[in-house]
């Protein structure tokens, strides 16, 4: 096989049951507030400690406001969850970020801006959107409760080997498109189910090409393909990304690691059991007219019409535009927005704010528009205020906010209410899932600025 996927899985192999899983050596278990509770509880029922403590980080990001984060916190589900997961990092000697720590923000955005996700490693969370932590080049994924409890207690994990897909993405990208653009594209080609039983390499001279950020959200948005996780092998652009990082490796350390970092990659005769080429050219700005991902479309095209959908797709295609109140075969540019939601662990990076500043810089918020801009960590804010993109957004009439998961799923105070249409930088569109009843359109940075300055949905290449 000689994939670089085969490489990192094989080596951290302990054991394998005949015909079933294999025993997986975990080198970096993150803990949020939302699985992990139950995980130890079941540790303190057997009266066992974690084997590797100093192989764990705990944050909470979930359940956090983003705002007033030096109050305790109002909705008291929230704060038992917050509290919790504080208490119980304590008791078992784990690293915690809590609330107002400068290491704090989304789980998925502190571990690569720490150093603390590294090329060549296992790493997984009790979060589907693990699979971000790939884009470091590592084996990265989604795990329920009852696992994070076998993790915590063994630092190992029984898993079915999943098989290989590439995903390469050649060409030239056109004006205005973005990383995420990519991911909603592939969605739409895939469908949500058409990466499930793999996990991909992303490849290609576009994603060679690609910023750190933007190979972040693209990793991250793997999960809603289904596949089990996505990555891409590392190289100079990684490499100087961690540099210097605190929890990366330093002097001698640090040249031995990138020597062995260099010789991460798949073979040139590396058989992948799938591979897909895309053609750079054929993507434009999206956005998504569903309650799935993969329901996205170019930004300045129509929604499919009933026809066009296969007929075992119609019921649900037909409950999915009733929910959001669109019709098949209708225009989305120049519809009415209520709100616009930039970042998540998907586009909560520095340069998702560089983009929607670059829109905003002297143009205003329009009326009747509720934006909410959240940095993925306190890092990253205080990167906007070095870069003074919080003074043009603030001419602008954008506040800037405190770091959390914010408005992505509606577990904490940054709910949208019902009937009313989002413009989202996240990951998911499902039912109720930004406030139950709300409508959500997924986007990139600039199709989010372009409709937040406009009150309607507007395509950024008018704008750029």
């Amino acid at each position: 096989m000689n994939t670089l996927f085969d490489k990192i899985w094989d080596s951290h192999v302990v054991d394998m049951i005949e015909d079933g899983p294999s025993q997986l050596y975990i080198d970096r278990l993150y803990c949020h507030e939302v699985t992990s509770p139950q995980a130890f509880e079941g540790l303190r029922s057997r009266g066992i400690k974690c084997l590797r403590p100093e192989k764990i980080f705990c944050m909470p990001d979930h359940n956090t406001p983003t705002h007033d984060q030096d109050k305790p916190i109002e909705d008291p589900v929230s704060k038992k969850q917050v509290d919790t997961l504080a208490a119980n990092a304590k008791e078992f000697g784990l690293a915690h970020f809590g609330m107002m720590d400068p290491r704090n923000g989304i789980i998925h955005v502190v571990g690569p801006e720490r150093g603390l996700s590294l090329p060549g490693m296992t790493i997984v969370c009790g979060d589907s959107h693990t699979s971000t932590h790939g884009a470091m080049g590592a084996v990265a994924f989604g795990i329920g409760t009852s696992e994070v409890e076998m993790v915590l207690a063994s630092q190992c994990i029984l898993q079915q080997k999943p098989k290989s897909m590439r995903i390469r993405v050649e060409g030239k990208l056109g004006e205005g498109v973005t990383p995420k653009d990519i991911a909603l594209y592939i969605m739409k080609q895939l469908t949500t189910s058409g990466g499930t039983g793999y996990f991909i390499e992303y490849g290609g001279n576009v994603i060679r090409e690609m910023s750190m950020e933007g190979r972040l959200t693209l990793c991250n948005l793997s999960i809603e393909m289904g596949a089990r996780g996505g990555f891409i092998a590392p190289d100079q652009t990684t490499f100087d990304y961690l540099k210097g990082r605190e929890y990366a490796p330093k002097g001698e350390d640090w040249d031995k690691a990138v020597e062995y970092w260099k010789t991460l990659k798949s073979g040139d005769d590396a058989v992948f059991d799938r591979e897909i080429v895309f053609a750079a050219e054929d993507i434009a700005p999206m956005i998504t007219y569903g309650t799935n991902p993969g329901m996205g479309m170019a930004i300045d095209g129509n929604i499919p019409t009933l026809d066009s959908v296969p007929e075992e797709g119609q019921t649900s295609f037909k409950k999915s535009l009733s929910y959001m109140g669109f019709a098949p075969g209708e225009k989305l540019l120049g519809h009415k927005i209520d709100y616009v939601f930039l970042g998540a662990c998907t586009n909560g990076r520095i340069e998702d704010f560089r983009a929607f500043a670059s829109i905003a810089k002297g143009r205003k918020k329009a009326e009747g528009v509720t934006a909410w801009l959240v940095p993925g960590s306190w890092e990253v804010r205080k990167q906007i205020e070095a870069e003074g993109l919080d003074k043009i957004l603030g001419e602008a009439g954008f506040e800037i906010r405190q770091p959390g998961c914010s408005a992505c799923l509606a577990m904490n105070d940054d709910k949208i209410p019902a009937g009313k249409y989002s413009v989202s930088t996240s990951n998911r569109n499902f039912e109720g899932r930004q406030g139950p009843g709300s409508r959500t359109l997924l986007a990139s940075p600039l199709v989010a600025a372009a409709a937040a300055v406009t009150g309607v949905i507007t395509d950024p290449r008018t704008l750029l």
